[in-house]
């Protein structure tokens, strides 16, 4: 992996975003104490209006960390050029994805720090959140805690799914490794790689423009390329607001995604990678 540039942070969170800006208040403001203080947050905007970038604005004029604001015009669902947009601009050698319509407790990124491990990457988990619950958070704009006893409550109310997730145990046990060479279930409102790693691969595939499958061609890629999955259950969880989820429609990239299941690729397949391929 690329030796980081001194003095660059710890980790880059990468957080995207798409017209919600209430959502992207609740994410951004349980950053604001987390128990790990280097780090940076780029936010990957795929062509909000200017109600977010009001709020990147006003939020960043006061924050403890970095915020850098990835923008690029609202051409369609390009989630994956954007994200790899914001990737190229991360300072640190250490990349952490999160959705802008999910949250993270005080210690995610201390988490995600004690789990990351040379030449793998790690794939966290996420919480569904049910409607009273999140109804509260974006009525106050900020999560209403950022330990994990609050939110266990909740889950005795119905409102929080797996909430035995919210646990910690140690990070080299030996279950972390039993989906090495596994995609599913990995998505990137809770993954890290190394950055370099990202970079190898030409990032996420730019042709999916669409919602499904780009979280699963990016990872099965990477294993592919010799980067193994280590598991964050128990040890690292993102608390995922409450919104209608897809009709359950096929999504138009099933069969892009089929045909790289079928292959043995391991670069993104569109053109060019969008971005400084020369590391942190």
């Amino acid at each position: 992996m690329d030796t980081p540039k001194r003095n660059a942070p710890k980790a880059s969170v990468v957080v995207p975003t798409y017209n919600w800006p209430e959502a992207l208040e609740v994410c951004l403001e349980s950053f604001r104490d987390q128990t790990e203080k280097d780090f940076e947050i780029i936010i990957a905007d795929d062509g909000s209006g200017p109600a977010t970038a009001a709020l990147i604005n006003q939020i960043a004029t006061n924050f403890p960390v970095p915020i850098k604001h990835v923008w690029h015009p609202d051409t369609g669902a390009l989630r994956s050029t954007i994200r790899n947009l914001a990737a190229a601009q991360a300072s640190s050698d250490y990349i952490i994805f999160i959705d802008g319509d999910c949250f993270a407790l005080k210690n995610f990124v201390s988490a995600h720090l004690r789990l990351r491990e040379a030449g793998m990457f790690m794939s966290g988990r996420r919480t569904w959140l049910g409607r009273v619950v999140t109804q509260r958070m974006l009525a106050r704009r900020k999560p209403s805690s950022g330990h994990w006893p609050y939110w266990f409550m909740w889950a005795l109310a119905g409102q929080v799914t797996g909430p035995f997730e919210l646990l910690t145990v140690p990070a080299k046990l030996g279950f972390r490794y039993r989906l090495h060479d596994k995609y599913d279930r990995a998505q990137t409102c809770n993954l890290a790689v190394w950055k370099a790693d990202f970079m190898a691969i030409g990032g996420f595939d730019e042709r999916y423009q669409a919602h499904g499958y780009e979280d699963s061609d990016f990872v099965v890629r990477l294993i592919r390329s010799g980067v193994p999955r280590k598991e964050g259950v128990f040890g690292s969880i993102v608390l995922h607001l409450n919104h209608p989820r897809s009709s359950g429609k096929p999504s138009p990239n099933a069969g892009m995604f089929a045909e790289l299941q079928a292959s043995d690729r391991v670069m993104a397949g569109h053109i060019h990678f969008a971005g400084d391929q020369s590391g942190a």
